[in-house]
């Protein structure tokens, strides 16, 4: 087990520097490294997503504080447009921790797949708006709050696979999108996390020292880890040009959930 932790450290440190250097939860980086650790020490194959998932989304509460702070500091959170989105973020996220629950694994990651190569490719086309767009009215962002809400859910990813796209596409500057995204990454974890705890609840046959779907070792790990390199990702951010952080940001996460995709097959 003790091997195992330094592993998870070493993973939520990974995570962490590149969720406060791209404002994402780490969902999209941690999922598939997790299940290739899970993989690697023979956890019950039909939890090991789903695992994977709900432990991933505990770590983005963590994640998510340290990474704001440092992004607030910079001046790149807007919280009038986060509480505009939060309604529907909180209503969409409940219901993706239900539906993950419905899910086999394949599928499951079939649709985070998905979703990774979705924002790999947003990112890494740079696809600009038009100049004139601006952020929907009440109902428009009740709407993209809740798909962002349920997609985040269903791959644990902290809302910034979704937000910061949507927040680009409305001509939010990109660095502010980002600062944004880390803050919207908060209300997805803590509501995620209680819906994959309680869906996880009475499932059979989950890793010993699981709570739900939450793997209590990992995501002490992942936390510990975390929480020391999400500041300094965000500092490194407000110093690296845009064009780069898309590129960065697309080609890991799409080569990553392509790779854990081909493991689950």
């Amino acid at each position: 087990m003790d091997q195992w932790l330094l592993v998870y450290v070493a993973i939520g440190a990974f995570i962490g520097f590149l969720a406060g250097m791209l404002g994402m939860g780490g969902g999209g980086i941690q999922v598939p490294l997790t299940t290739m650790a899970f993989a690697a020490q023979g956890f019950p194959r039909e939890h090991m997503l789903h695992v994977a998932l709900g432990t991933a989304m505990a770590t983005v509460i963590f994640t998510s504080i340290s990474s704001v702070r440092a992004h607030h500091r910079h001046g790149a959170v807007s919280w009038s447009v986060l509480r505009r989105l939060l309604p529907g973020i909180v209503v969409g996220t409940g219901l993706g921790t239900v539906l993950a629950r419905h899910i086999p694994t394949f599928p499951l990651a079939v649709i985070f797949t998905a979703f990774v190569l979705y924002m790999a490719s947003s990112m890494l086309f740079s696809w600009k708006p038009k100049p004139t767009r601006q952020l929907p009215g009440p109902m428009g962002i009740f709407a993209a709050g809740t798909v962002i809400g349920v997609c985040s859910a269903l791959a644990a990813m902290g809302g910034a696979t979704l937000t910061i796209p949507f927040l680009v596409f409305c001509n939010v500057p990109f660095h502010t999108a980002i600062g944004t995204a880390s803050a919207v990454g908060f209300p997805i974890a803590v509501v995620g996390s209680i819906g994959y705890l309680v869906n996880g609840w009475q499932a059979a046959g989950l890793p010993a020292q699981s709570v739900g779907y939450i793997y209590v070792p990992a995501l002490i790990g992942f936390t510990v880890g975390s929480i020391v390199l999400a500041p300094i990702g965000a500092r490194l951010a407000h110093r690296t040009s845009e064009r780069s952080l898309k590129r960065i940001f697309a080609i890991v996460i799409g080569a990553l959930g392509l790779k854990m995709l081909v493991a689950l097959a």
